[in-house]
């Protein structure tokens, strides 16, 4: 497979951004949701796997927190949504957008992440399940629901409810 480029999205990258999510995901609710967090500004990165100039994956971070604050705190991230091109999917793109975008969370003033998916595949970034540190979501995602502290010391241990942005609502519709 040619090398995979990682980079933050561009205003030209919007359109195969919907692609990509509306091609990994049925119908299009994460590429809608995708429109809404950049509208609405919360979607602080936003990056693009790139093969020969070509959008063939998408990760977005977007603010989280939760319901009962802590001492701990600090700032959290949701990666939601990641998708890649079904034909690239299973080569290492998704992995990319993952490891380049935790790394963009740590220099963006992020602390801890979470993220609604197969534990099997995220922890291999170190990801654990939430439920364990006394975090839950709004979606009753169990041990599908992880979090990753970035910052030692950080993560909001016994917080209960991690909420992500209001347009998260929207897949629910």
């Amino acid at each position: 497979m040619p090398s995979i480029q990682t980079r933050s999205e561009l205003p030209d990258d919007q359109p195969g951004i919907r692609k990509v999510h509306c091609a990994a995901f049925p119908g299009e609710g994460e590429a809608n949701l995708v429109d809404l967090l950049r509208a609405a500004g919360h979607l602080p990165i936003s990056l693009v796997a790139l093969i020969g100039g070509e959008v063939i994956g998408h990760a977005g971070f977007s603010p989280v927190s939760t319901v009962t604050p802590t001492t701990s705190g600090g700032l959290g991230a949701g990666l939601a949504p990641l998708g890649v091109l079904p034909s690239f999917q299973r080569q290492g793109v998704g992995a990319a957008l993952v490891e380049t975008g935790l790394a963009a969370c740590r220099t963006s003033g992020f602390s801890w992440v979470v993220v609604l998916g197969d534990p099997a595949y995220y922890v291999r970034f170190g990801f654990q399940p939430a439920p364990d540190f006394g975090l839950s979501d709004e979606y009753g995602g169990g041990a599908a629901f992880q979090v990753l502290e970035l910052v030692p010391g950080t993560l909001p241990t016994g917080a209960g409810l991690v909420r992500y942005a209001p347009e998260f609502a929207s897949l629910a519709e």
